[in-house]
């Protein structure tokens, strides 16, 4: 069974207070690479969800794509 409350609980606020205060891109991108990568080791299974809230922001979605995680369009 995977772990469904990662991204409204850790993720998801963590982005966007990255994005409220303005970090740059390569530090969303780093700090949030990472975050991915120890949830997916968690069994983090709503990434998708998560990549959802933030397509607009490049760096996310890049984020999650090293990871794996890319918008089927």
């Amino acid at each position: 069974m995977g772990w469904g409350s990662a991204g409204r609980t850790i993720f998801d606020p963590v982005a966007r207070a990255l994005i409220d205060a303005g970090a740059s891109d390569e530090i969303k991108y780093d700090t949030l690479d990472g975050l991915i990568c120890t949830l997916q080791g968690e069994d983090w299974d709503t990434e998708e969800d998560s990549l959802d809230l933030f397509l607009d922001d490049p760096a996310i979605v890049r984020a999650f794509a090293h990871r794996g995680i890319t918008k089927e369009t």
